[in-house]
């Protein structure tokens, strides 16, 4: 069984008196232990599909399965419950808390989910990313690519099985974003399944499978 199903997707945005169809038709599944890329130019409904995936943005019609579970007939308390214990999601422009230290943003999840956090996870996180110098410092005091491996810090502390990633390296000069695959790569040969939105045909070509978005269809 795929770890996450979707089927004949469609979203809709409705603006005034106008309507734009942002996705239409969408099916594809991820099976356990992928590494994928959602690929297409600006508008082309990449991030719209993602935030799908992930529980974050209810479809007009179609079916989002997780695990064999049909996502969106869970009512809001529950589906936010699976955001918070199913899923990382890792955003292009980090959303970190400008006033809590690197360790503080990393721990949210578990504290949404009334859960004391587990140091040893956070501390064996930012060994693998390479921050375990840098969890007491505030996110103005961090460069971007020590920004986003907060955010992926974040992402994973709750060991989610899959991570949701939207233009992880958008912001980012080539050194730091080398640096940011890498450690998606890492994280996936340790069996965590990733979904990742990119502009970057040399990072898509990276991943095992590339789903192409245009005018919201793959």
């Amino acid at each position: 069984m795929a770890l996450l199903e979707i089927r004949n997707i469609r979203k809709d945005f409705t603006s005034g008196s106008r309507t734009t169809n942002a996705v239409r038709d969408v099916s594809f599944t991820i099976e356990s232990g992928e590494f994928v890329a959602l690929t297409g130019k600006s508008g082309a409904g990449k991030s719209t599909v993602l935030n799908i995936c992930a529980g974050m943005l209810r479809p007009n019609s179609g079916s989002v399965k997780y695990d064999g579970e049909e996502l969106y007939l869970l009512n809001r308390v529950k589906l936010a419950e699976f955001r918070r214990r199913q899923i990382g999601y890792v955003f292009q422009h980090f959303n970190l808390i400008p006033m809590l230290t690197a360790r503080e943003n990393i721990a949210i999840p578990s504290l949404l989910d009334d859960k004391k956090p587990d140091e040893g996870r956070m501390n064996e996180l930012a060994e693998t990313l390479g921050i375990a110098e840098r969890l007491d410092h505030f996110p103005g005091e961090l460069s971007g690519g020590e920004q986003q491996r907060v955010a992926i810090a974040r992402a994973l502390i709750n060991s989610p099985k899959i991570i949701y990633a939207d233009e992880p390296t958008g912001n980012l000069d080539s050194e730091n974003s080398a640096q940011i695959i890498d450690c998606f790569r890492r994280l996936n040969e340790s069996g965590t399944t990733i979904v990742m939105v990119t502009h970057d045909k040399a990072i898509a070509d990276s991943c095992h499978r590339i789903l192409n978005i245009l005018d919201g269809v793959i």
